[in-house]
């Protein structure tokens, strides 16, 4: 007979609640009863644990057990939810755990022979925790997951995480047993890039391969227009083998995403996102959503990555409306009732489609004069004037040899250069590390001022209405990007004129 308590949390899309897991032992029939609003995986894992329990050699008690999961008014789902349970309700019968157990924090899920398997969540769940334990009342000593789950513990690098392979070996820890091993860092694994798709592939498109170079060097937006067999899906699938590899932070952000997605392949997201959905892609597939828990759509999913939509005219236009919001503000917030989740969304977008419904350019199109003027209608001039770079592919400019190409890793490393020289730059100007594309235009405006050549070129540009107040502002931010890979300290009208020259506004243009 007995009362214990011990602690976990519960994941709501990326962000995670601390759950303490309380249970009582007390006369009554045979039976363990739940309460707290869990989930069916947590509802089943009644048989689980006791099996587990028995399998593993330890007591279980032979009268009615009652366990309790708080906040009683917040949802419960996991199947992490089995260690702390078993461990809490073995508590009862050992009341000498009982300050031990309550400020450690268990995630794991049980085999039948005790054995403990991987969860997901596991990185927004010891977020929690190091964020509880940094504060001054802080109730948590020590963390325990599964070995399955030591490569994502040790990405926060905490010696109070602890790595465990079954009950039996928790239950031998909490009497001063063995001491459990911790979640220490590892080298990352061999570079998954390392003869993956690279650009030395690519023959000739000189002025493609450039484009997509600042493009990475900025963070900026790609709309690639050109016929079939034109590399467009070559240039976007090597756009992530030029980026910077991800950070430690950024690592944690991607893994929790595609966790709560549940497009997780197990362990760490050490390369940036590749994220390629079907034309066909709803609204929901696209944004996030869903019933009960909204899920991470195609946006959140490529967050720190490349987010590439090709045959981008076949896309419904509602669909390319929705990527407008998470283009200005880095972020979805989806809405469910009462609750609402915001996931992150900070991706680099990329739109390819043919020049017309044919597939052909030029004087080889065939198709009647509405046709080729409804084509790409469906993108809408506000998304058009949120992408920076517009890419005119052709089979003209393709060779046999790809011979002599650069290599992305030479072309990472101006990127890289570029990026470190943007860091600098807006770091100075109070800004952070922020990319090109992310820098808030009232700041280029006020403390960067232009020269009179370049001021006199784009009023020329807005007087005609070939530029939007917004283009101008990407026209500026492409242009720092220019002047960073040549590792210019200032705009000069030649980084304004390519830049304009990328966004190809003009008239007979992709932006027209």
């Amino acid at each position: 007979m007995g009362l214990a308590s011990s602690l976990t949390a519960t994941v709501e899309g990326v962000a995670a609640h601390m759950v303490t897991v309380e249970a009582n032992v007390g006369p009554g029939l045979p039976g363990m009863q739940m309460v707290g609003l869990g989930d069916a995986a947590v509802k089943e894992s009644r048989e689980r644990i006791r099996t587990a329990v028995a399998n593993s050699g330890l007591p279980w008690p032979r009268t009615r057990i009652m366990v309790s999961l708080s906040p009683a008014h917040l949802p419960k789902a996991g199947s992490h939810f089995d260690l702390p349970i078993a461990l809490t309700v073995l508590g009862c019968l050992d009341p000498e755990l009982e300050p031990v157990l309550r400020r450690t924090m268990f995630m794991g899920e049980l085999a039948l022979d005790g054995s403990l398997r991987r969860v997901e969540g596991v990185l927004p769940m010891l977020l929690k925790a190091a964020r509880e334990r940094e504060r001054a009342d802080g109730t948590i000593d020590t963390v325990i997951v599964p070995r399955a789950n030591a490569h994502e513990a040790a990405l926060l690098d905490d010696t109070d995480i602890l790595v465990a392979d079954s009950l039996l070996q928790v239950w031998h820890w909490l009497h001063g047993g063995a001491a459990l091993e911790q979640a220490v860092r590892v080298p990352a694994a061999v570079d998954a890039l390392v003869g993956g798709p690279d650009f030395r592939d690519i023959a000739g498109q000189a002025l493609e391969r450039r484009a997509m170079e600042v493009a990475a060097a900025g963070g900026h937006h790609v709309m690639m227009v050109g016929p079939p067999g034109s590399g467009k899906s070559m240039l976007a699938e090597r756009l992530p083998s030029i980026l910077p590899p991800l950070s430690v932070q950024e690592q944690i952000e991607t893994t929790a995403l595609h966790a709560a997605a549940g497009v997780s392949r197990g362990g760490v997201v050490r390369m940036r996102p590749f994220v390629a959905p079907h034309p066909s892609v709803s609204k929901v597939g696209m944004i996030g959503g869903g019933s009960g828990m909204p899920l991470p759509g195609a946006v959140s999913q490529a967050h720190n990555g490349v987010l590439f939509l090709d045959e981008a005219s076949e896309i419904a236009s509602r669909v390319l409306d929705e990527l407008r919001l998470p283009l200005e503000q880095g972020q979805v917030t989806l809405t469910r009732g009462k609750r609402q989740v915001r996931y992150p969304a900070q991706f680099q977008l990329v739109l390819a489609a043919n020049p017309c419904k044919c597939g052909k350019e030029g004087t080889q199109c065939s198709c009647k004069a509405h046709v080729r003027a409804n084509h790409l209608s469906n993108v809408s001039g506000p998304l058009r004037d949120r992408l920076d770079i517009f890419i005119r592919t052709s089979t003209q400019s393709a060779v046999v040899s790809a011979v002599g190409a650069e290599s992305s890793a030479v072309i990472a490393e101006r990127v890289a250069e570029a990026r470190e020289r943007a860091a600098a730059r807006w770091s100075a100007a109070g800004l952070g590390p922020v990319t090109n594309s992310r820098v808030n235009p009232s700041v280029l405006r006020r403390q960067f001022p232009l020269g009179e050549d370049v001021t006199a070129f784009l009023e020329d540009k807005l007087a005609d209405r070939i530029l939007t107040q917004r283009g101008v502002d990407r026209v500026l931010k492409l242009a720092w990007t220019i002047a960073d890979l040549e590792g210019a300290s200032a705009l000069h009208i030649g980084h304004v004129g390519e830049a304009f020259d990328m966004r190809d506004v003009s008239p007979a243009g992709v932006a027209a």
